[in-house]
């Protein structure tokens, strides 16, 4: 499995060195940005545009990010497909003045260790190319290279009214592979809405511009947005404490017809379910289903100041072939303490 994904990866890396200078629309040059962030939303199936209210929502739905009335500081590692490719988040939010939030969140998707084998069918005495029919390398000039996809994003989030939240996220996205490179920028735009006690609505359309990703080939990549709308509905007082199921819908114009749930032309629908049970504000029990038909586990528990996330998710019950297991954990810290309290409060 791990060759099939190398070669995936290369096929790229062939089709980036030769295409002369263009833009296209490129149908999953954002992809690295949809895996997901924190241990609770994943644990949720990545139902969270309705429920973020913690310092991800700089991920999630950039306007959640005005429930917060402490700073918060989240980490994540994740291993996918065994120890193959890292994936890496961190993110700080800082409330400010009565109605105010800014944050920073910083995600890192890599491969190491690829084997570069351009220079290996040439051969070694000079004799020029050799014949790859001959399924011959010379394996002294085989080389290694990586692939790394960063993203950053600033979020700004604003308490409009007591029960509707808007916020923006301007994104810087930089992107490696070998000695080719990638720069481009696009903004998000979310929105929190209360409409009665205990009933969420979210929505978040992201790369609202068409983010442009320009690489140093001079191939130009367009990402097209994509409207993630959701709702969650707490049921409080359940077995002594709550819980919430919650429901998203990601709605994309990109004209997937195969890699998606549903799809009318070019319009596709992936759907995200999750479920949360909390005890006493201390221990949290999930599941969901996600947009690449997974189901998915977690589990939390809320300490002083600290919350710890964990999520499980299998790729396949196939056990020909099947992918390794993903398991990822997070952690968030809230600095509560009345000198860091929101002014206003």
């Amino acid at each position: 499995m791990r060759s099939k994904i190398i070669l995936i990866i290369i096929a790229a890396f062939s089709t980036i060195a030769t295409v002369n200078a263009q833009t296209v629309f490129a149908k999953y040059a954002g992809e690295f940005m949809a895996l997901g962030v924190g241990g609770r939303a994943l644990g949720m199936g990545g139902a969270f545009v309705a429920v973020a209210n913690d310092v991800t929502s700089g991920y999630y739905n950039p306007a959640g990010l005005a429930n917060l009335n402490y700073p918060q500081v989240a980490l994540m590692h994740s291993e996918q497909f065994g120890n193959l490719v890292n994936y890496d988040y961190g993110s700080v939010a800082i409330p400010f003045s009565t109605d105010m939030s800014f944050g920073l969140s910083v995600m890192r998707l890599g491969v190491d260790g690829i084997p570069d084998t351009r220079n290996a069918l040439y051969d070694a005495n000079g004799d020029g190319v050799i014949d790859i029919r001959d399924d011959r390398l010379d394996y002294g000039r085989i080389t290694e290279f990586s692939n790394q996809d960063w993203a950053f994003y600033l979020t700004f989030a604003k308490r409009q009214e007591s029960n509707f939240y808007w916020g923006v996220n301007a994104k810087v996205i930089r992107r490696t592979l070998a000695e080719y490179s990638a720069t481009g920028i696009g903004f998000d735009v979310g929105a929190f809405y209360t409409p009665m006690e205990n009933l969420y609505l979210g929505a978040n359309l992201q790369d609202a511009t068409t983010t442009l990703v320009a690489w140093s080939t001079g191939r130009n990549e367009l990402v097209s947005p994509t409207l993630k709308i959701g709702g969650a509905y707490k049921l409080i007082e359940f077995l002594g404490g709550y819980i919430m199921p919650a429901l998203d819908f990601d709605v994309r114009f990109e004209n997937r017809r195969f890699a998606s749930q549903f799809n009318v032309g070019p319009v596709s629908f992936d759907m995200h379910a999750g479920l949360e049970y909390t005890f006493k504000n201390l221990i949290y029990i999930r599941g969901g289903y996600n947009d690449v038909k997974q189901f998915t586990v977690g589990a939390g528990v809320k300490l002083p100041k600290l919350n710890i996330d964990y999520s499980f998710a299998r790729f396949s019950e196939s056990e020909i072939d099947r992918l390794p297991d993903s398991h990822r954990i997070s952690i968030i810290l809230t600095l509560e303490e009345p000198r860091f309290l929101r002014a206003g409060l």
